[in-house]
């Protein structure tokens, strides 16, 4: 079996001694290396050739962003962000994935053996994904986004909001920030209403919102209980809750639900997909973007058997097919498109 390279970056020689010892007790991952700041580690990856980083975002000499920038422009490869659950962290972690970060990870807590054993799962395992990840897709994606032709003219938006009581239920991953913050680009401000999961810890979803808020002409925020649900917005699930979608006397409304992890996530996709089923039928489209697992996929399918019409994001633009491609093995799937071509995609499902 051949193993995964990784080098550990980070300043801190405590989280480096950590990360190493988490990493050294499963099979496929070997640490060739440590570096305690950028400098060592661009020596490092020149004479270790790792398949993956691990990356601190606060370092001496050079920040972890910056050094991330000059990377991605000069030989991209998978890289897993070490990040504070701040404010602060949570907008550098934003910046880091539109950079080309594949995912992030909190930095370890060291107060219990029990929040140690489920963090080293939570690393190890997007490790391996990162090791997967498709690293072609970020200049691919970038690229076909800037082409004007994703955007509508105001007209038509005008048009299909007129003719339309669509909604769209989109549900993504790793990958997934960027992916979503590229799509909505190509929306008008009177696109159909958008609910949005997108696996994220809690301290990361106001900054995710503003994120997405600045890439589009829709109005994006966190959902609240109650809302109702209206054409030109984007419902996002804040990340403590699931989010779901209900039908009352005045129309669809947003509900929040404090249950427990669905397909090991809350929020989930499954639990939006299946309530759009339910109370959306032929009404809704379903969105499947870049994310690794099949969180969502099951309930995809039940959404085209109640008269949904389903996107998946193809193979080629995802930097992980697994959510979308296990939808696509179950027969969930109408239409496989490039990212660049979903935001279409939805408005010509709306006229």
């Amino acid at each position: 079996m051949k193993k995964i390279k990784l080098l550990i970056i980070d300043d801190s020689a405590l989280i480096r001694q950590v990360l190493a010892k988490i990493v050294g007790e499963v099979d496929d991952i070997e640490v060739v290396g440590t570096a305690g700041d950028p400098y060592e580690a661009r020596e490092k990856i020149k004479t270790l050739n790792p398949d993956v980083l691990t990356l601190d975002i606060e370092m001496p000499r050079m920040d972890g962003l910056t050094f991330l920038s000059n990377l991605m422009r000069l030989r991209p490869m998978p890289v897993v962000m070490i990040s504070t659950l701040t404010a602060q962290g949570a907008e550098a972690t934003m910046a880091a994935l539109t950079l080309g970060a594949v995912d992030f990870v909190a930095k370890p807590q060291l107060n219990s053996v029990e929040n140690l054993r489920q963090y080293a799962d939570e690393i190890v395992n997007k490790i391996r994904t990162a090791a997967k990840a498709n690293m072609k897709v970020w200049d691919v994606n970038r690229a076909h986004a800037a082409e004007p032709a994703t955007a509508p003219s105001s007209e038509t938006g005008r048009r299909i909001t007129a003719s339309s009581r669509k909604i769209v239920a989109l549900g993504s991953s790793t990958g997934g920030t960027e992916a979503l913050r590229l799509l909505v680009g190509g929306l008008p401000s009177t696109a159909p209403a958008i609910l949005v999961v997108q696996h994220l810890p809690v301290a990361f979803s106001a900054s995710f919102a503003k994120h997405v808020n600045d890439a589009t002409e829709m109005r994006a925020g966190l959902a609240i209980d109650g809302e109702p649900v209206m054409a030109g917005h984007i419902y996002i699930a804040p990340g403590d809750r699931h989010l779901a979608v209900a039908l009352e006397r005045q129309g669809w409304v947003c509900r929040l639900l404090d249950g427990p992890p669905v397909n090991r996530h809350k929020p989930s996709v499954e639990v939006l997909f299946k309530s759009v089923a339910e109370h959306a039928g032929a009404a809704a489209i379903g969105v499947m973007l870049t994310g690794m697992g099949a969180d969502g996929a099951k309930a995809m399918l039940e959404m085209r058997d109640a008269g949904a019409v389903n996107i998946v994001q193809d193979e080629a633009t995802s930097v992980v097919w697994g959510m979308p491609g296990e939808a696509y093995r179950l027969g969930a799937a109408h239409h496989v498109v490039p990212l660049e071509r979903i935001a279409a995609q939805i408005l010509a499902l709306t006229r």
